[in-house]
């Protein structure tokens, strides 16, 4: 069976402790983690872990089966390439000089960036979008010299009106 990126929705109470749990059950079991975002929900005593792997069926299933058995878990839910809306945020710092400065912001025009901070040695953008666009625009950066960079894990909703909380 072939490996496939996949990403799990994970609804957690908010308290202390609940994503040291979950986060072990993924090393006990060997399973890496590729990317990890928690935030509040839009009910403050939920919290929403989003997280991406690759795996096969076999391990998806397996994931699912042993996250929803933990306390704390209230829905654990695999979010479908196609109906799911998938973001990520990077914010990056390049060199900023004289000579490629254009090229810079033409690379920031195309990929709708936004720039976040300018001194005459530095320039600092922010990326929002899909894992190739982010991983375009830091291609395309390279060149020009990137200081530094930040980039958050994938975030992600069904698309629909309903909220998996309501299900």
């Amino acid at each position: 069976m072939s490996k496939n990126n996949f990403v799990i929705a994970v609804y957690v109470e908010n308290k202390y402790g609940v994503l040291t749990r979950v986060t072990s059950m993924f090393t006990r079991r060997g399973f890496n983690i590729d990317t990890l975002t928690v935030g509040e929900t839009e009910s403050p005593e939920y919290s929403r872990i989003t997280i991406s792997l690759s795996g096969d069926r076999t391990d998806r299933m397996q994931l699912v089966s042993q996250l929803t058995k933990l306390y704390n878990v209230k829905k654990v839910e695999v979010l479908s390439n196609e109906e799911a809306i998938k973001r990520e945020l990077l914010l990056i710092k390049v060199k900023n000089d004289l000579d490629n400065r254009a090229q810079i912001m033409d690379a920031v025009n195309v990929f709708k960036a936004k720039t976040v901070d300018y001194s005459s040695q530095a320039m600092c953008f922010e990326v929002t979008g899909d894992s190739n666009k982010i991983d375009a625009f830091i291609d395309n950066m390279k060149p020009f010299g990137i200081i530094e960079m930040c980039r958050t894990g994938i975030v992600a909703l069904e698309r629909g009106p309903d909220s998996i909380l309501s299900e």
